[in-house]
């Protein structure tokens, strides 16, 4: 997915990653099980040996590869992200798998707007709106929750997409409870799962897909929200389509704000501007359109 600007391995449990900077590439890799403790003695002979870097002796002697350094040195600057060869989310999730892309560096400069713009002062919520389906709306509330997730800001992204949701397939989660059971109180928040790629980033899938989508929003999401600001500094709200309904207008009264996706040769402009132009006759603030084009 690319954007313009006018515009979890599985096991997604409590565990979280070891991201300690103070740690050498040394101690990562053995954390990380890529080279043993009889290793390091060769790897520093070769290193004193050639003058070269820790991680240069280990990939010369054949140990690592540069996959293994990189990943190494993620976690050294506390910036996590996934090497290509770990399958844990949808490849979609480019800010996961490819931080020093240019796709990557778009989505930074939508955030760096929000942060500027939104996420000042008592606003925590913003939900992402789109008019149809296949305009990128899903694709973008996830990469953009990793990249908060990835300056340390305590990021929340809620699937309220309670018709055809997609989170718990980006985030390659399995089944359970999620937003629809809190809603209808068969579970409570706790159910939010802390990622163990991005120990700041928690996902709340929609959960079980309910028979009154539109009821269950207006019944319930208000508290839901009031209770999740205390505890996050961030939380993308992913909604459905506004044709299929006003749940995305509900939401976004809640939030006060909307962020809309458009998909570039297949989003109609007047559906757009009528789009802009419902929410904010009530009172909602459009903080601007994000352009997909894949």
């Amino acid at each position: 997915m690319k954007v313009k600007v006018s515009e979890i391995n599985n096991k997604c449990d409590n565990e979280v990653v070891n991201t300690d900077i103070t740690a050498s590439i040394g101690d990562l890799l053995l954390d990380a099980g890529k080279i043993s403790p009889s290793d390091v003695e060769r790897i520093i002979a070769f290193q004193k040996q050639k003058g070269v870097y820790f991680g240069e002796a280990a990939k010369a002697l054949g140990l690592i590869s540069d996959d293994d350094i990189q990943k190494a040195l993620s976690n050294q600057f506390d910036f996590p992200h996934l090497m290509a060869s770990e399958e844990s989310f949808s490849s979609e999730l480019a800010a996961a798998y490819q931080p020093n892309s240019a796709q990557v560096e778009a989505l930074r400069a939508v955030r760096g707007q929000l942060m500027l713009r939104w996420f000042i002062d008592v606003h925590k919520t913003l939900a992402l709106i789109s008019p149809s389906r296949n305009e990128g709306r899903s694709c973008m509330a996830a990469n953009l929750a990793i990249v908060f997730s990835q300056i340390g800001e305590r990021t929340l992204l809620i699937d309220a997409d309670l018709r055809q949701p997609r989170q718990h397939a980006l985030f390659n989660l399995q089944g359970g409870y999620g937003l629809s059971d809190v809603l209808a109180g068969r579970a409570d928040l706790s159910i939010a799962t802390r990622t163990t790629v991005f120990r700041d980033l928690f996902v709340l899938p929609a959960g079980t897909v309910p028979p009154n989508p539109g009821e269950l929003i207006s019944r319930g999401l208000k508290n839901c929200l009031q209770q999740l600001q205390i505890q996050f500094d961030v939380i993308l709200i992913d909604t459905s389509p506004t044709e299929q309904g006003l749940d995305a207008q509900l939401i976004a009264s809640l939030c006060g704000g909307a962020l809309l996706v458009a998909r570039k040769d297949k989003t109609k402009l007047d559906a757009l501007q009528m789009l802009k132009e419902t929410l904010q006759d009530t009172g909602i603030q459009c903080l601007g359109a994000v352009l997909t084009d894949f």
